[in-house]
């Protein structure tokens, strides 16, 4: 969301991204046959090509098609069973399953991507659409690791391209209407926040013993990506990928970006200085030591994110709750009333009231509900036609860089994601069993703390083990290169 006022949490970001050499360059508005590929004139349609185009890339595909200014006009799947309806519905898009080939082959016919593929292909994709000029929808999580988040952070800049994360609450009236209450100061100093989430709902802690034929439609050498190489399993996918660290982000990934995404707009925060959790234990019932698999997601988490206010005025403290764990309910909340949504919810805690809304930032509402009977809060913040977060950053294509402008631009979801994707961080360090010689079971454990973090230098600064997570080994041919 890009409100009309510039406010402290504005200013703060902008000098960290300064200091974290995310400046951007001086740039003019000049026609496109001018600036080369990649950026469309308003009088043009926007040709867009789409990687990952079954499951969420096919209703990705399909909104963007709602607008009369766009083209499909390539494909690209790894799995040619998850592309059958995006070809039936885009037959004169021309198809591919190397995103790579596509691009190089396409490159003169797209202006623009749209990327929905397994999280850790997200930024690979996406860096190599900006580096040849082409904008770039990508969806949520932004990236699959700390690291790359950055790296797209400072792409967005030096390849100048119209850039959306695919948090389409961001582009929703109820976090600009829960921007507004907040702002009228009826809740008054937030400093404390309560997330959660329904999720997951895939399964979890599958055991991947055996190898499977590999369906002759799927090229798993492409879906594994930037990922190790190892044998393929059925379990993987085409929807469960979420449930294992090497393809996805588990449930704190997949839901933060729509319920946190109230959190990182509203308040005056930017990164935490530190993190901690706890995990549900996973077991199967074999209780076998191969089963104790540090690829596996947790079934349940609470996360915990202590950031400093951007204002210098103390810190706020942010709860998350997923796997059935939920937060206590709040005591102005009557029996009957619902807490958020079935998605999840937040809650914000302030001195003088507290704030709900559910997932997406909806239905934003005071706590106790009567209260909302005489709550009166002008609008002051510009609403997004329909609340489209798909026809928002085709509208900013458009218009072309330094015109449009979305809700969710890379200058704000990459940092965002970088919050977010430190909660990863602690939950992998309390899986980790770092010292196999000791006695207890307990005692093998030594990353269950509170992680201190260096956000400038992308470092934890108490367990050094940690720091594997922010950057993960590519595989040859994969590199994140900027």
């Amino acid at each position: 969301m890009k409100d009309q006022q510039k406010t402290p949490e504005d200013s703060s970001r902008r000098e960290f991204i300064k200091t974290s050499s995310l400046a951007a360059s001086a740039f003019f508005i000049v026609p496109r046959h001018v600036l080369g590929k990649g950026f469309v004139a308003p009088s043009d349609k926007l040709n867009i090509a789409g990687i990952g185009v079954g499951g969420k890339g096919k209703s990705d595909l399909a909104n963007f098609a709602k607008s009369p200014n766009v083209n499909i006009v390539a494909l690209c799947d790894v799995d040619d069973r998850q592309a059958v309806v995006s070809r039936t519905n885009f037959p004169n898009a021309k198809y591919y399953k190397d995103f790579r080939d596509m691009l190089k082959k396409e490159d003169k016919g797209i202006d623009a991507v749209s990327i929905s593929t397994p999280d850790n292909t997200h930024a690979v994709a996406t860096l190599a659409a900006m580096q040849m000029g082409k904008h770039v929808y990508t969806q949520k999580p932004l990236t699959h690791d700390i690291y790359e988040a950055r790296i797209l952070g400072q792409a967005a800049k030096k390849y100048k391209v119209i850039t959306q994360m695919g948090n389409q609450g961001g582009s929703g009236n109820g976090v600009r209407r829960m921007k507004e209450i907040y702002d009228s100061g009826v809740i008054g100093k937030v400093d404390r926040v309560i997330c959660w989430t329904n999720r997951p709902v895939w399964p979890q802690a599958v055991p991947t013993d055996n190898v499977d034929p590999i369906p002759k439609e799927l090229d798993f050498d492409l879906w594994l990506g930037p990922s190790p190489k190892v044998g393929y399993n059925k379990a993987y996918l085409p929807w469960n990928w979420r449930g294992w660290w090497p393809y996805g982000t588990g449930a704190l990934g997949d839901m933060a970006c729509h319920i946190m995404d109230p959190v990182y707009r509203i308040l005056p925060i930017l990164y935490p200085v530190s993190v901690e959790c706890s995990v549900a234990n996973t077991w199967t019932f074999t209780l076998r030591e191969k089963d104790h698999n540090p690829d596996w997601t947790p079934f349940s988490t609470s996360i915990h994110l202590d950031y400093p206010r951007n204002d210098g005025k103390g810190n706020i403290k942010v709860s998350w709750y997923d796997g059935g764990i939920l937060p206590e309910l709040p005591a102005e909340l009557q029996p009957g009333e619902m807490f958020g949504n079935s998605d999840g919810g937040v809650l914000f805690i302030g001195k003088k009231g507290k704030l709900m809304a559910d997932c997406y930032g909806a239905n934003p509402r005071l706590l106790p509900l009567k209260k909302n009977e005489t709550l009166k809060v002008k609008e002051t913040i510009k609403r997004v036609p329909n609340e489209d977060h798909y026809l928002n950053w085709v509208d900013a294509c458009i218009a072309g860089y330094g015109k449009g402008e979305t809700s969710s631009p890379f200058e704000y979801a990459a940092p965002f994601t970088e919050s977010i994707l430190i909660g990863n961080l602690a939950l992998r360090s309390w899986m980790l069993r770092d010292n196999p010689t000791a006695l207890k079971t307990v005692d093998k454990y030594n990353g269950r703390k509170k992680l201190e973090w260096d956000a400038v230098n992308m470092k934890v600064t108490n367990y050094d083990l940690a720091n594997q997570f922010v950057k993960r080994e590519y595989r040859e041919g994969w590199e994140l290169v900027l």
